[in-house]
């Protein structure tokens, strides 16, 4: 079993891409996988994620208060920004517009620190990140969302904040706490985690791109240009970044793609929750979903063979 977990895990984009076709080209193949499962299916991405983190994961954030600082400023203002700027130039429609600002203040992806490991980042950093964005997200994200959208659609905040506790706080705490009481119990469980994650990522993409295929056919190139450009700019403005704060190049890894990945699975969930009137809501996270997963893997190849300048 360990060995069909690794071999998932380590071929993720790929399937993702497969299954994504075809749900986008032959629905039908995967319209039995309900969108009212996305919810269940996140969940059990997040309760994985718990049962991976130690205690001491969270000990970079006192050892290195400043760090984490730095990454969740970047991770709450560079992608929401990016978000709004791309669709105003690109005249989104409400509902894209909406799904797209959702993506953009979500925090950073599960997947961020298996890239952030393969690319030979800054891994300790990446975790940190990743753990105390998503503690801040059910504040944060309904914040910023209602920030951006005020003006153009009712933002239901208290809504957002409680999906967030319930589909990602919840599953994590219990995770956490299962590994810190349980873990040589917890640890047979954990070398299968790739194969559980993969499975409901996948999942998670068929049902959202079979039930709005027409949809995301329907919109043309456009969606597709705009959230492959708010990825790409979201790596290289999270390595930037860390270039003007001069970081070591580990650490500029860890925050390029901290920044750039995003939890596009909540973002689809709370989408269809808190914005059920806009038709489009949840196309772009859809496509994001899909698209950062080829884009890491692509990344990961091109940051690992960066080697440290001498000084």
């Amino acid at each position: 079993m360990k060995k069909v977990s690794d071999f998932v895990g380590k071929y993720m984009a790929l399937i993702v891409i497969i299954v994504a076709a075809l749900a986008l080209f032959a629905p039908a193949t995967c319209l039995w996988i309900q969108t009212s499962w996305i919810n269940y299916l996140l969940m059990v991405v997040m309760f994985g994620m718990g049962l991976t983190i130690k205690p001491e994961d969270f000990a970079v954030v006192f050892r290195r208060p400043k760090d984490i600082l730095i990454g969740c400023i970047a991770q709450f203002t560079i992608m929401p920004f990016l978000a709004f700027i791309l669709g105003r130039m690109f005249s989104l429609e409400t509902g894209l517009m909406a799904g797209l600002i959702l993506v953009g203040t979500c925090p950073g992806g599960t997947s961020s620190n298996v890239i952030t490991y393969l690319s030979r980042g800054d891994v300790a950093l990446s975790v940190g990140m990743t753990s105390v964005n998503t503690l801040l997200a059910p504040v944060l994200t309904p914040a910023i969302t209602w920030l951006y959208l005020r003006t153009t659609v009712h933002v239901d905040m208290l809504g957002m904040f409680l999906s967030i506790i319930q589909v990602v706080i919840v599953p994590i705490a219990l995770g956490f706490i299962l590994n810190h009481f349980m873990g040589k119990a917890v640890s047979g469980v954990v070398q299968i985690l790739p194969l559980v994650s993969v499975t409901a990522i996948t999942l998670i993409v068929a049902a959202v791109v079979s039930h709005n295929a027409q949809k995301i056919l329907d919109t043309g190139i456009v969606v597709f240009v705009v959230v492959i450009l708010h990825n790409l700019l979201g790596y290289a403005t999270g390595y930037l970044a860390g270039v003007l704060l001069k970081f070591p190049l580990a650490k500029k890894k860890a925050l390029a793609v901290e920044i750039g990945m995003q939890n596009s699975g909540l973002a689809t969930s709370l989408a269809g929750s808190a914005f059920p009137d806009l038709s489009m809501v949840t196309v772009p996270g859809a496509i994001f979903s899909v698209w950062h997963n080829i884009s890491g893997a692509i990344l990961a190849n091109f940051l690992h063979r960066m080697d440290e300048q001498p000084h």
